[in-house]
């Protein structure tokens, strides 16, 4: 799920190699944290938030076969 999340957070960006997303545990949810140039943070959240909450929606879809809960949330 982490190479998911950073393939598709490396597609929006113009600076792919400052992509970095790091996967955590707590209390049993897993959580991921991208963090990305500051540049290309407006691309990665988008107009509204829709491209960050896009990404959480896939990152939930896919956690849905693991059984798991899923936060993703994007570093500044």
């Amino acid at each position: 799920m982490r190479e998911m999340l950073e393939f598709l957070t490396r597609a929006l960006v113009e600076d792919p190699d400052a992509v970095e997303v790091e996967e955590l545990e707590e209390d049993g949810d897993l959580v991921f944290e991208i963090t990305v140039d500051q540049d290309d943070l407006g691309r990665v959240i988008g107009k509204g938030g829709r491209v960050a909450n896009a990404l959480r929606t896939v990152a939930k879809a896919a956690a849905v076969r693991e059984e798991r809960r899923v936060l993703v949330d994007i570093l500044d």
